[in-house]
């Protein structure tokens, strides 16, 4: 059997738990080829997490290492790259991969800012026979993709209000101090937002669709002693008016997830991994237009959706990405739809920078400069701890 040749650009956390999943089966169609990291510690823990598995008599190659991305992208040991790096650098990483034949596996966010993913796109369109995935591995959640099906079906009726409430991110200080880079505009482009939300606002335009007009107001280091957003409260609207709501921090514990859509015909909402719908006898808008008694409601079922309780996460947007490349099979997620959470993201922060409701499309170049002087302000964190966490080993050392 063909396996696909994938090189890790990265070996954070992220970055070791996809070297961890290969190496445990669960991508069968994948063989890790070559690693990069600029961390010689982390090259380290490649060659001991590798040895566990010899013992086993399990055939698996040693992959190559490298501490330069471009190196390893013009060595030609890899066809194929997932990119696990800060986020300024997914862009740059996947552009000079497209353009030396690698098919390209994007983490979240595609990037800080839109004009840079709206250069990765072009590349990848230079390169059709290429694929180009994101790693947005919550939309093989069950729940989502039930959500998303009874939208589509139009049993429903069209959308009316979204709510989403996810405050279930809690971070304390000790989480910002791990890495210099981390909550800086320099190093990181963003915080809750851009970290802990890109999963959430791509689930949200993926059930939902993308906005047309919205308004933030964002708490920019309120909670802790960092330079970035760590609250938000949003007001979106939509092209056939509906209106969401979008809350998020990483200050309340334990916090809530609890996405509620609402349409003409009833309603879905998700809460604790449940999807509950109401379901309508007759629609709102048909009712209310024959109904003659002044406190009468329209007849209603609710029940709780059943799912077929698959949650596979990482390995199933890689299992599919292999099958992209092998079969011409779908992705989980085209990478070229990274930029639609991008675009809300940053049209969240330049509301709450210009303190107005900003409409898509927005000036993008305006959000860089926006960005720009954030950065040249920007402070990198002295004496923080680096801690490494992957499947519960944790190691720290001073940076």
């Amino acid at each position: 059997m063909r396996k696909i040749k994938l090189g890790i650009i990265g070996l954070g956390n992220i970055g070791a738990q996809h070297y961890r999943n290969v190496l445990d089966g669960k991508c069968p169609e994948i063989d890790v080829t070559a690693v990069c990291d600029t961390n010689p510690d982390r090259l380290e823990w490649v060659r001991n997490t590798y040895a566990e598995y010899q013992p086993h008599g399990k055939d698996i190659p040693f992959p190559e290492m490298f501490s330069d991305a471009s190196e390893m992208i013009k060595s030609g040991v890899c066809e194929a790259v997932i990119i696990a790096v800060p986020h300024y650098d997914h862009p740059r990483y996947a552009i000079e991969a497209f353009k030396h034949g690698l098919h390209v596996m994007c983490e979240k966010p595609a990037g800080v800012y839109t004009l840079q993913v709206r250069e990765m796109i072009a590349e990848a369109d230079k390169h059709p026979e290429l694929k180009f995935g994101m790693m947005f591995n919550q939309r093989t959640n069950c729940v989502y993709r039930k959500m998303k099906e009874i939208l589509d079906s139009g049993e429903l009726g069209e959308i009316r209000r979204s709510n989403w409430i996810i405050t279930n991110w809690y971070r304390p200080q000790a989480y910002y101090n791990s890495s210099a880079w981390r909550a800086t505009w320099a190093g990181e482009g963003g915080g809750v937002l851009l970290n802990q939300c890109p999963h959430n606002l791509d689930l949200w335009q993926w059930l939902c669709g993308m906005p047309t007009k919205v308004y933030a107001k964002i708490g920019f280091g309120k909670w802790h002693d960092i330079e970035v957003d760590d609250e938000a409260s949003v007001i979106v609207e939509y092209p056939n008016g509906a209106t969401g709501s979008f809350i998020t921090s990483t200050a309340d514990f334990p916090g809530t997830n609890r996405l509620e859509i609402v349409c003409d015909q009833g309603s879905l909402i998700c809460e604790d991994n449940v999807v509950t719908m109401h379901k309508l006898d007759t629609s709102e808008s048909a009712f209310t237009k024959v109904n003659k008694s002044p406190y009468q409601a329209p007849g209603l079922t609710t029940v709780s959706v059943e799912t077929d309780n698959k949650n596979e996460q990482h390995p199933a947007v890689l299992n599919a990405f292999a099958a992209a490349i092998l079969r011409d099979e779908p992705l989980v997620a085209d990478g070229r739809e990274g930029i639609n959470a991008l675009l809300i993201s940053n049209a969240m922060h330049l509301s709450a920078w210009t303190g107005r409701e900003v409409e898509l499309p927005f000036d993008e170049d305006l959000f860089k400069s926006l960005l720009d002087e954030r950065i040249k302000t920007s402070k990198k964190k002295e004496n923080t701890i680096y801690i490494f966490s992957e499947f519960n080993k944790t190691h720290k050392r001073i940076l």
